[in-house]
């Protein structure tokens, strides 16, 4: 999400608007999209196309102002469920950011990635929402077969996730999830190899055990007759080799 954080931050205080609205339980889903409205800007709209950011209607408000906003309209399902509903990207970000992962059902989620049109969304409703839900793992695997990119990028991007946040996740897990990695290593479509390769790399950076999975498992990748899947182990291969992640893996197994 670099295009939005291109902006001016939020100023630390309330805005004039959050401040009529009192309690955090207050705002609407048309007091949010006002808000929405004012704190974005036209200029950062095209910087995030300039990313690979596009959707049909954008109010361009920057990453450091959404977290801000955020706070201040607090947690709701509810209003969640309507910023969705609205159509408009921010709000949609905003709703990955407000929701209540233990609310969202099987339902919801996938009908929010039928929605999925671009990369930010998709990441960031994966990141702040859906990876922290107990469904993370079996969408994960679910959406690996879509055929639409950004829904399929949505479930490699919870693999992604999953082996950062998940802390308590036995190895095994993510050994299963290799397999599906390299069964879909030859979709050359830009936004799914780069979440392929994403996936493979967050998996190999678990642990020392993980890691050695994960180049033999790349290793395999790139004997694929295929230049994504190629690209995809070379790169994996590059960092899980490095001698900053063998260093960092080192150090963890010894605490």
């Amino acid at each position: 999400m670099k295009a939005r954080s291109r902006s001016f931050s939020i100023p630390t205080r309330r805005s004039e608007f959050s401040r009529k609205s009192g309690s955090r339980q207050n705002w609407t889903c048309r007091q949010c999209l006002a808000e929405l409205r004012r704190l974005g800007s036209r200029e950062n709209s095209k910087g995030m196309a300039r990313f690979g950011i596009r959707a049909k209607i954008s109010y361009g408000v920057s990453k450091p102002k959404m977290d801000v906003l955020a706070r201040c309209v607090g947690e709701s399902h509810a209003l969640a469920l309507e910023l969705w509903s609205s159509g408009v990207h921010d709000a949609r970000i905003l709703a990955g950011l407000v929701d209540q992962a233990r609310m969202v059902t099987a339902a919801q989620m996938d009908r929010w990635v039928r929605d999925f049109d671009n990369w930010d969304v998709c990441d960031g409703t994966c990141c702040h929402l859906f990876a922290h839900t107990p469904l993370a793992w079996s969408k994960a695997v679910q959406w690996s077969r879509r055929s639409r990119q950004f829904q399929k990028r949505a479930g490699f991007a919870l693999m992604a996730y999953l082996a950062v946040h998940d802390k308590h996740a036995a190895d095994h897990k993510f050994v299963r999830l290799l397999p599906i990695i390299r069964r879909e290593a030859g979709d050359d479509r830009n936004f799914v190899r780069k979440a392929i390769n994403w996936a493979l790399r967050q998996i190999g950076k678990r642990n020392l055990k993980l890691n050695r999975t994960a180049i033999r498992e790349a290793e395999r990748i790139r004997k694929i007759d295929s230049r994504s899947a190629r690209w995809i182990a070379a790169d994996a291969l590059r960092e899980l080799h490095s001698e900053a992640v063998q260093r960092r893996l080192r150090q963890k197994s010894t605490r």
